[in-house]
């Protein structure tokens, strides 16, 4: 027999729920703050004893509740403040199990989707979503089996709040984790949020893809031409984690196809820069316009990025000489339409310059003695300095330092370079300089 103290618990437990079930919107909108109040942070066993044994019988009240009014967003924060008190308690794998039969996951995800829900209560869905992604593989799996990893990433892409855009990258990067048999459709969902509009889900995502990358170890054939393109972009933070990335994919098997593409940014497209001359001759103001240009901004962070690598690694600086970097950054540095690009790609020339005494000869030669000594003068400020004619000489310059490799031979090459290389370094230069020659021919 249950004892009077007993009886008295379960009737008060009894008289709650009433409670609860004959409330309105207003009533039980107090309910769930007084819960919350007195309940956050509390583990699963002191739950029970607060409910006399009874706290799933609440839970379910909630969850129904939420699955009920979701779309109406009714008190829907509070409801996913209430619930993850339930789930995120020590020792709270019985309530979690509960949640998920009804269909938890799916109603979260939803919820994602829904453009009349308030942020706040889309940060909260979030919060849960993290919580059941913590739980375990098993749990991450369901997520990703219920087309989880779509819903989230193209929130991240919508979200207007850069804080609730944080709460996402979270859950993004748990669900990376610990997740074999769904690591690579969160790694290909990264990728594919990288050419959306919001600059702070494309930097969220450029951070998370380096882990991801580490994780997986293979590369996607999208992630180069994806990445190039966010070069495009006016935020230096989106460009910074850009960059970033950039160095560590040069560790991988799209290190040359990276190479290329930013030795190609240097020198804007014909058809681009068609296009702008066109624009210009009906518009003129669009001058105005082009230090915001993509292609232009393009050219100037594939300047920076050139530098950045060639800096850190000298084998990397040696590929580059092959794929005509020198003549590509003489180029940039003639763009009169865009200062920051003519800076940093005289700054990464000046890098090439002082690394390889051939680079020097050539640039020597390609520019003139007079534009040279202003060269090494001041590299940095040296588009502040330059007249139209010398302008010219540089975006028409025709310096080719690959040819005058091939032309020494590799042994040479090597030598002026910087002193001896191992074979399969001396082996995997000569494929650029043999590349070369068969484009040439």
């Amino acid at each position: 027999m249950t004892s009077i103290k007993e009886q008295a618990a379960i009737s008060r437990l009894l008289s709650f729920l009433q409670e609860w079930d004959n409330a309105g919107k207003v009533a039980r909108s107090h309910i769930l703050d007084k819960f919350i109040e007195t309940n956050q942070g509390k583990t699963a066993p002191e739950l029970e004893q607060e409910f006399s044994q009874g706290a799933s019988l609440f839970l379910v009240r909630l969850t129904t509740s939420l699955r009920i009014t979701y779309v109406t967003d009714s008190c829907l924060e509070k409801l996913l403040r209430s619930i993850g008190i339930f789930l995120s308690a020590v020792s709270s794998n019985r309530y979690l199990i509960e949640f998920l039969e009804v269909g938890g996951v799916l109603t979260l995800l939803e919820i994602l989707g829904l453009e009349k829900i308030k942020e706040e209560a889309k940060k909260e869905s979030v919060r849960l979503l993290q919580v059941i992604a913590n739980s375990g593989r098993t749990y991450k799996e369901l997520i990703c089996e219920s087309y989880g990893v779509r819903s989230i990433a193209e929130f991240l892409a919508k979200s207007k709040s850069e804080e609730t855009q944080e709460e996402v990258q979270v859950l993004l990067d748990s669900l990376v984790h610990g997740n074999p048999k769904y690591q690579n459709q969160v790694y290909k969902g990264l990728i594919a949020l990288l050419p959306c509009e919001s600059p702070k889900a494309q930097q969220l995502s450029l951070q998370t893809l380096r882990t991801a990358q580490s994780i997986i170890g293979t590369t996607h054939p999208s992630i180069v031409d994806c990445v190039l393109k966010v070069l495009g972009t006016m935020h230096l933070e989106v460009q910074y984690e850009a960059i970033e990335l950039i160095k560590d994919l040069v560790g991988y098997d799209v290190r040359q196809a990276l190479l290329k593409g930013l030795v190609a940014l240097l020198i804007p497209s014909v058809k681009e820069t068609s296009k702008l001359q066109a624009k210009i001759l009906s518009d003129p103001s669009v001058l105005q316009l082009a230090p915001s240009l993509p292609m232009f901004l393009q050219q100037a962070a594939a300047a920076k990025a050139i530098g950045v690598l060639a800096r850190n690694d000298m084998s990397i600086a040696e590929e580059l000489l092959y794929l005509h970097v020198v003549h590509g950054l003489m180029a940039a540095m003639g763009n009169m339409d865009h200062s920051n690009s003519q800076r940093l790609a005289s700054l990464t020339l000046e890098c090439f310059v002082q690394m390889f005494p051939l680079v020097a000869e050539h640039v020597r030669k390609g520019m003139g003695e007079e534009l040279y000594q202003l060269f090494l003068s001041n590299a940095e400020d040296l588009y502040m300095k330059l007249d139209s004619i010398q302008a010219d000489i540089l975006a028409a310059n025709k310096v080719n330092v690959t040819k005058a490799l091939r032309l020494h031979g590799s042994s040479y090459n090597m030598n002026i370079f910087y002193g001896s290389h191992d074979s399969a370094q001396m082996a995997y230069l000569t494929h650029f300089e043999k590349e070369d020659v068969e484009s040439k021919e």
